[in-house]
């Protein structure tokens, strides 16, 4: 049973840290607002929190909305009507990923190992570290001379959605023509490739997807390998991973 006189003397108490310096504290870790989501997420009310933890409803409003510092042992009681830890309310809340790519930041870069290049290409994703998805716009150009499409592969997926024109894509043994509208998802470890199919541009947005290959046996002796599985596919730009202009 909680003492009414320890729990004023808890809401009463005054930390010894330089009040600005408080503030700021509480500010940043946003306490209030996990306790408050915490007690929404349960259906909770402030009268029904206080009971749990012997705090009046007053109080955790005003801990809710930043106006008080709360001390360690307010938080536990809290942390512990929750089950949570009291370092929850003190850990570095994860940040939501969202990257814009302005189309005049972005840089246009043509395919390699092939001249003339039979397409030019700007990732779309060249902001974003870590990811898992490399998404680009590629434009086909129409040649004179149509040389044998240079197939490549590479470990994990691949998404094509053509927006204009015509485009020849060749999967293993299959060949197709998609047409604006069309899309394809395919396994970019068979050997593909692709080349503009009409007289005029074709327009595609493209995302290859990683997926690391298969782990060797133990006794197997392994080639050298980067700290991420590295398709053929187009880093992002301006990091230390060199475009290579393979999908």
């Amino acid at each position: 049973m909680t003492n009414p006189a320890e729990v004023t003397n808890e809401e009463t108490h005054k930390t010894q840290a330089d009040p600005e310096t408080a503030e700021r504290f509480i500010a940043e870790k946003r306490i209030g607002e996990r306790i408050r989501r915490l007690r929404l997420k349960k259906s909770m009310g402030l009268v029904e929190l206080g009971k749990h933890t012997g705090l009046s409803a007053s109080f955790l409003s005003q801990l809710e909305t930043g106006r008080v510092v709360p001390t360690l042992r307010n938080l536990a009681r809290i942390a512990m009507v929750f089950s949570k830890d009291l370092s929850y309310f003190f850990e570095t809340e994860p940040t939501a990923m969202f990257r814009i790519h302005r189309q005049k930041d972005r840089v246009r870069l043509p395919q390699t190992g092939v001249e003339p290049p039979t397409y030019f290409f700007e990732s779309l994703g060249y902001m974003v570290p870590d990811r898992h998805m490399d998404p680009y716009f590629a434009e086909f150009v129409p040649l004179a001379r149509t040389p044998e499409p240079k197939a490549h592969m590479h470990p994990g997926y691949e998404f094509m959605y053509v927006l204009e024109g015509e485009l020849e894509l060749r999967h293993g043994d299959q060949e197709t023509t998609l047409e604006p509208g069309d899309a394809v998802y395919f396994d970019s470890g068979t050997p593909h490739s692709y080349q503009c199919a009409g007289k005029a541009a074709t327009k595609v947005i493209i995302v290859t997807m990683h997926q690391p290959p298969a782990a060797l046996p133990m006794r197997a002796v392994s080639a050298p390998t980067t700290t991420r599985s590295m398709p053929a596919s187009l880093r992002a730009v301006g990091t230390e991973e060199k475009p290579t202009g393979n999908f």
